[in-house]
């Protein structure tokens, strides 16, 4: 895995390490003190502590690895994978799959394929999710495979060029080509996962444009400007289209022509956290949503 790399700005002269690292390359506070402490910053080839201050022309080098374990059982899952280099992996999640371990789903999730994949390819690396989906939502999801990936896509999600794109089948014919749905989510209780809209709710903003429209049912392509639990699935079905196969909030029984939601996170735009280069990724939408469109056509 290859060292974080940088060159000291002619500006930058005169800063100590920790704040150069930190406020201008983006490096978390914890992983700072853990790399210092391992001795895994260097200034021209020579260990320093994080009072040290710079000079312009210095090249600094982070080693981000750390050796690390996880309470997960490694198995051999098959993975679609989309993209990996030595700091992320994208993969593609089927349907009627956990993403990580619970108390009632201790194995045969998407991190027991993950960890499977890393030691079975020399990585000592853990599973770090970036992204998360409901079980029975299929689609990209992002892993980071060191400290610093997870760090810097955690604090770009909230940056407006880190971009998630779904697709859904819904209900009814949505009218108007493009729409924002801009409703605040609430959770009413603890006992309930099911949201609903209200006041007292979270700013929760929906992006949506038209795909194709069917006999009474239509496919929309979403983007997410906020990330709140169920969104697309509460916005929805709050302007009167709830997703097909929806049993939480929709009240149609779909159960004979779909097994679950026909929810689809099929696109992905963000910057690599290394480089900087937006990378964009796609998944063909799953075979039970594809069917679910021909049987409606």
């Amino acid at each position: 895995m290859k060292d974080l790399e940088f060159t000291v700005e002619t500006e930058m002269s005169g800063l100590k390490i920790r704040d150069y690292l930190k406020h201008h390359k983006g490096l978390s506070t914890r992983l700072l003190r853990g790399a210092a402490l391992d001795g895994r910053i260097k200034v021209n080839g020579t260990k320093v502590k994080l009072n040290h201050v710079i000079k312009q022309g210095e090249i600094i080098k982070v080693d981000v690895f750390k050796e690390e374990s996880q309470n997960i059982e490694a198995q051999d899952i098959p993975l679609s994978i989309v993209y990996e280099d030595d700091d992320i992996l994208v993969v593609n999640k089927p349907p009627f799959m956990v993403v990580h371990p619970t108390k009632s789903h201790r194995e045969n999730t998407l991190s027991n394929g993950i960890l499977y994949h890393f030691k079975e390819n020399q990585s000592a690396s853990v599973v770090r999710l970036v992204s998360r989906l409901d079980m029975n939502t299929s689609g990209l999801i992002i892993v980071a495979k060191n400290q610093y990936a997870h760090s810097k896509l955690s604090q770009d999600m909230q940056k407006p060029e880190f971009k998630k794109y779904y697709r859904a089948l819904v209900h009814g014919t949505v009218k108007e080509d493009k729409c924002t749905i801009d409703l605040p989510i609430y959770r009413q209780g603890e006992d309930t996962i099911k949201r609903i809209i209200d006041e007292r709710g979270q700013r929760s903003i929906t992006h949506y444009k038209v795909i194709e429209r069917y006999n009474e049912a239509t496919l929309l392509e979403l983007l997410l400007e906020t990330g709140r639990t169920h969104q697309i699935r509460v916005h929805l079905e709050y302007i009167g289209h709830p997703i097909y196969g929806d049993e939480l909030y929709s009240k149609h029984d779909d159960s004979h022509i779909i097994k679950r939601q026909a929810l689809h996170a099929y696109g992905l735009e963000f910057p690599h956290p290394r480089t900087g280069d937006i990378i964009k990724l796609t998944s063909e939408m799953p075979k039970d949503m594809i069917n679910l469109i021909d049987n409606i056509r």
